[in-house]
C-alpha cells in the first residue's frame, strides 16, 4: 500500500519544526550565560541537561514501550505541545540557573517523544526504501538543529527572545500537522501490554546489537562536535585574528548534514545502507583524528572543511537507524528505535563532558581528536564476523 503524496513531507516539516527545540538554548547561550555569575562552564551543563531529559524519556519510553502501544501521532503531539512550553519557560525574567537547566532537561525529555517517535510513524508507513525516507526525517533533525543559529544570526540586535520565542511557536504547529494529517501507518503493529524484558530480547538480535553499537559510535562525535561548533569557529577566527559570523557560520557547518543525510538515503537504494553508515562514519574519524591540521588551513579551505565534516558526521545517523528499526520484530520498532537513541544520548554526556573538562588542559587545536573514539569503536564492533 502507497502512502498518500502528502505523508513523508508533513513528517518531514514537522521533525524539522520540533527538533528546532534542541539547540535553542545553544544558540542563544552567550546571553543566557551573561544574566549569571557562575564558575563552571556553562555550555557543558546546558547541553548536557538536555541530553540528560532525553535520554531520560527516551529511556521512560522504551521500558513502557509507548510507542508501540499507544497512537505515534498523539505522543508526537503531546510532546511537541510540553516540549515547546519548557523551551518558553527560558523567557521567565531572573531564572535561575538550576531552573535554567531544569527547563532544558525538561525539553529534553520531551523530544524523546519527538525525534525517535517521528522515525516510528515513517517506519510504519515506508516499508521498502526506509533508509531514503529516515535520511529525510535525520536531515530535517539537522535543519531543526541548526536552525536556532540561523535566527540567532538574522534576528534584529542579537535579540535572544525572537529565538526562543521562534522555535517554540514552530513545535507547537509541527506537532499539530502530525495529529491532523498523518494518522497510524499500515504498517503498524501494537503491542497490548507491558513488556519489561523487551530490551534484553532486542539485543539478543546480532543484526540489531551490531546496528546499535556503530550507532553508539557515531554518537559519541555528534552531538558533541555539533555543540561545540560555535567554539571551533571561535577558536579558529581567534588563531587567525579574523572576524566571521560565528552564528551564521555554525547554522551552515551543522545544516549541510541535510545534504549528505538525503544523499546518503538515494545511495543505500544502491549499495545498501551499512556500506553508508560505516563509509561514514570511517570519514568523520579521520576529520577527527586530523582536526588539529584544520586550524592552519586558510579560511576558505578551513570553512570548506569543516562543512565536510559537518556532512559525513550525521550521513550515517539514519543508515545506523534503518539497520536497527530493520533488525527488530515489527511490533517493537519503535521501543527498538527508542531504546538505541537513549543508550546513544547517554554516551553524548560523557562526551561533552570530556570535552568541557579537557577545555580547561589543553590547547583547544587538540580537543577534537577526542572525539574519534567514537568512529572507531563503532567500526570495531559493527563489524563483519
Amino acid at each position: 500500500m502507497k502512502p498518500k503524496f502528502y505523508i513523508l513531507p508533513v513528517i518531514i516539516i514537522a521533525q524539522f519544526f520540533c527538533t528546532s527545540l534542541w539547540f535553542a538554548g545553544n544558540a542563544v547561550i552567550d546571553d543566557l550565560a551573561a544574566q549569571f555569575s557562575v564558575k563552571f562552564n556553562i555550555l557543558g551543563y546546558l547541553l548536557s541537561s538536555v541530553q540528560l531529559g532525553f535520554i531520560i524519556g527516551t529511556l521512560t519510553f522504551a521500558l513502557l514501550t509507548l510507542s508501540d502501544r499507544f497512537s505515534p501521532s498523539k505522543i508526537f503531539m503531546v510532546c511537541a505541545i510540553l516540549g515547546a512550553l519548557s523551551n518558553i519557560v527560558l523567557l521567565i525574567p531572573n531564572i535561575t540557573v538550576f531552573n535554567l537547566l531544569t527547563a532544558r532537561f525538561g525539553t529534553g525529555f520531551f523530544l524523546a517523544g519527538i525525534y525517535p517517535v517521528g522515525m516510528k510513524i515513517a517506519s510504519d508507513y515506508y516499508k521498502e526504501g526506509l533508509g531514503k525516507a529516515l535520511g529525510y526525517l535525520v536531515g530535517a533533525l539537522v535543519l531543526g538543529t541548526a536552525l536556532p543559529h540561523l535566527l540567532k544570526s538574522l534576528s534584529w540586535n542579537g535579540d535572544y527572545y525572537i529565538v526562543i520565542q521562534a522555535t517554540s511557536l514552530l513545535a507547537l504547529i509541527g506537532g499539530l500537522l502530525i495529529y491532523f494529517f498523518v494518522p497510524n501507518g499500515p504498517y503498524r503493529k501494537s503491542v497490548s501490554k507491558l513488556q519489561l524484558g523487551v530490551i534484553t530480547e532486542l539485543f539478543s538480535i546480532i543484526s540489531f546489537r551490531k546496528a546499535a553499537l556503530g550507532y553508539f559510535g557515531h554518537m559519541w562525535e555528534l552531538y558533541t562536535f555539533w555543540g561545540f561548533v560555535p567554539l571551533i569557529l571561535k577558536t579558529y577566527v581567534h588563531h587567525k585574528q579574523l572576524t566571521i559570523p560565528v552564528s551564521f557560520w555554525s547554522f551552515i557547518v551543522i545544516a549541510v548534514g541535510f545534504i549528505s543525510c538525503i544523499l546518503g538515503g538515494y545511495i543505500s537504494l544502491r549499495i545498501g545502507s551499512r556500506k553508508v553508515a560505516r563509509y561514514s562514519l570511517i570519514l568523520s574519524g579521520i576529520f577527527c583524528i586530523c582536526s588539529p591540521l584544520l586550524f592552519e588551513l586558510s579560511i576558505d579551505l578551513f570553512l570548506t572543511a569543516l562543512c565536510l565534516w559537518g556532512m559525513v558526521v550525521i550521513s550515517d545517523s539514519p543508515q545506523f537507524s534503518t539497520l536497527a528499526a530493520a533488525a527488530a520484530p515489527a511490533q517493537l520498532r519503535g521501543t527498538g528505535l527508542t531504546i538505541i537513541n537513549s543508550i546513544g544520548f547517554a554516551i553524548t554526556i560523557v562526551s561533552i563532558q570530556l570535552l568541557s573538562f579537557l577545555i580547561e588542559l589543553i590547547e583547544p587545536t587538540y580537543l577534537y581528536i577526542f572525539l574519534g573514539i567514537g568512529p572507531i569503536v563503532g567500526l570495531y564492533a559493527s563489524r563483519k564476523q
